[in-house]
């Protein structure tokens, strides 16, 4: 927890490095800010400091208009307690308790919820309902002032079951109705809208751009220097999302009929781009082991470039055994081919969606396995299919602990997939794929666990991968 002087500090210089770490309650004006609000800086003896959003506003505080706390980057995982906080932090972002019960998240991520509920409060200030509320209510004032949606698609987009309970909530927490709150400039309703995404700290998307590229999809996937975009199928809806940098931050574009689903976008974009990541702290625990002392030194700043359907990443981890990636990505195009669906209305070069679980359970392993590869391949990944639609095979970001020992269940699932899955789809800061080739290549020996890099060996895995991509190893 930081303390007053630092936290004056940080108000005082504008310091980047603090957004979102803490919030400041302005006594005078009833509104709370992040640490790098433009406006005026307030006198000391009017600044209150909360470790959340949601602390902030139990105790009053209403959200600023100019600094937007809702574009704010998440609390990084520094020791467990935090690791165990922002995981569940993550999850209630998406929507999690809208979905499933306090209890059902806590075990998914493999405590009780009473630890889970000590754990938040001592972290955030503030108990998983009081997080999620405030949740929907940020979510709600960003489509108000970002977006023409009608205030009941809103209501329902942010995560509220119905109109009046929306309507209600949010004049008694920022005392006035939802149609005052809307934006003064006009927005124009079209077939897309925006949003931006604070990073913690300076951001380079380069390199996740780069890896995403590699092993961009035809049809799925379309990636640029520094730009990606691709096709999503979120519950019954298919549609696109684009993400590029903007002067404020990642900018995160999505076709209009995504938008009941923003609240799990803005979640999981922030997590795959790994936008709430502590660099500083993370560069300075590789930067002592002399293995690693050269590559950070030579490129600061290398973030883990994760996935946003974790399913997805699961299956194209086992078609990506033993292979390359120019091999996984063409039986992945095969597999797209003969079982995903067409996307209508969707830009230039995104025409496919990826397949879903259910699709691929219904098809069974005697035709999967007509894509090229061995019949027990086949049968793995029909396996990992019939999981995930029985609703056995929870792969949420945030949900290691459930989502490793769900997948240790599948015949044919070894320990590299694990690893793999885990460091890009369920978010494991620590999650290192020892077996993989590129790694052993990039160290020059077998074996290696690294386990003095931890808890921060995926982002080691990602610089090493990268060491071997430049010596023209197999990645």
């Amino acid at each position: 927890m930081l303390d007053a002087e630092t936290c004056h500090g940080a108000c005082d210089a504008k310091d980047r490095r603090f957004d979102g770490r803490f919030f400041v309650g302005v006594t005078s004006t009833g509104i709370y800010c992040r640490c790098i609000c433009p406006a005026r800086t307030p006198k000391r003896q009017n600044r209150t400091f909360w470790p959340s959003a949601a602390a902030a506003e139990a105790a009053g505080f209403r959200p600023c208009l100019l600094c937007r706390p809702e574009r704010a980057p998440g609390l990084a995982p520094i020791d467990a307690p935090a690791r165990l906080a922002a995981a569940a932090y993550a999850r209630i972002e998406a929507g999690a308790l809208e979905e499933q019960g306090l209890e059902a998240l806590a075990d998914e991520l493999g405590v009780t919820s009473r630890h889970l509920r000590r754990v938040m409060n001592a972290q955030f200030g503030a108990s998983p309902i009081e997080i999620a509320q405030t949740g929907r209510l940020l979510t709600a004032r960003r489509l108000l002032n970002e977006t023409a949606l009608s205030v009941t698609e809103i209501a329902f987009a942010s995560g509220f079951r119905s109109l009046r309970r929306f309507n209600a909530t949010v004049k008694d927490r920022y005392g006035a109705p939802p149609t005052k709150m809307r934006a003064r400039k006009t927005i124009v309703r079209g077939d897309t809208f925006s949003v931006t995404l604070s990073p913690r700290g300076d951001y380079d998307i380069a390199p996740i751009a780069a890896f995403l590229r590699q092993r961009a999809l035809p049809g799925v996937e379309r990636g640029g220097a520094n730009t990606y975009a691709r096709t999503l199928k979120l519950g019954d809806t298919g549609g696109w999302i684009e993400i590029g940098m903007g002067p404020k931050g990642l900018v995160l574009t999505l076709s209009e009929n995504l938008a009941p689903h923003l609240r799990w976008l803005v979640a999981n974009v922030r997590g795959a781009f790994d936008l709430d990541a502590e660099m500083t702290a993370v560069d300075a625990h590789l930067a002592a082991d002399a293995e690693l002392k050269a590559d950070v030194k030579r490129e600061p700043g290398v973030r883990i470039p994760g996935a946003l359907d974790g399913f997805e990443t699961a299956i194209r981890a086992v078609l990506g055994q033993q292979v390359t990636v120019a091999g996984a990505r063409t039986l992945t195009d095969r597999l797209v081919t003969q079982f995903g669906a067409d996307l209508e209305r969707g830009p230039e070069g995104l025409t496919r969606l990826f397949p879903d679980a259910a699709s691929l359970a219904n098809a069974g392993p005697a035709l999967i396995a007509k894509i090229g590869v061995p019949g027990k391949r086949a049968e793995t990944l029909h396996n990992l299919a019939v999981a995930a639609a029985n609703g056995k095979l929870n792969l949420a970001r945030g949900a290691i602990a459930s989502g490793r020992a769900a997948l240790a269940e599948i015949p044919g699932v070894g320990p590299w997939t694990i690893e793999y899955v885990a460091l890009r789809a369920l978010g494991d800061p620590d999650a290192y794929p020892a077996t993989d080739i590129a790694l052993i290549n990039a160290l020059g020996r077998k074996g290696e666990t690294l386990d003095q890099l931890k808890p921060w060996r995926a982002y080691a895995a990602i610089r090493l991968w990268r060491r071997a991509a430049k010596k023209g190893a197999r990645p």
